[in-house]
């Protein structure tokens, strides 16, 4: 067994997808904006073992982290992160549930 072989829990493509598409919409950011989603280990002391980390490139960058793994972070989860206000549906006006990847 090699201590470097832990494996983190990896998000399909279409998950890693949703969250762009989230991200874009949470922020109501235009087509042409770059959003980067990455997936890191951090190994040091108080550090979450996995976060998911967001880069929108505005000028300047922004950048969010949430700590856990990208499979795991929830619409709800992306809003809080972001510091933005939950969606609303626009045909009842209510505000949409707490969307897991699939």
């Amino acid at each position: 067994m090699s201590l470097f072989s832990r494996r983190s829990p990896t998000a399909a493509p279409t998950q890693i997808h949703q969250l762009k598409t989230w991200v874009k919409t949470v922020l109501a950011l235009d087509d042409s904006i770059l959003v980067s989603i990455s997936q890191l280990r951090c190994n040091e002391p108080g550090c979450p073992p996995i976060e998911t980390v967001i880069a929108v490139m505005t000028k300047p960058p922004q950048t969010y982290k949430l700590h856990k793994a990208a499979i795991d972070v929830t619409y709800g989860d992306l809003v809080k992160a972001l510091g933005a206000e939950p969606m609303k549906s626009s045909l009842t006006g209510q505000q949409l549930p707490d969307a897991r990847l699939c």
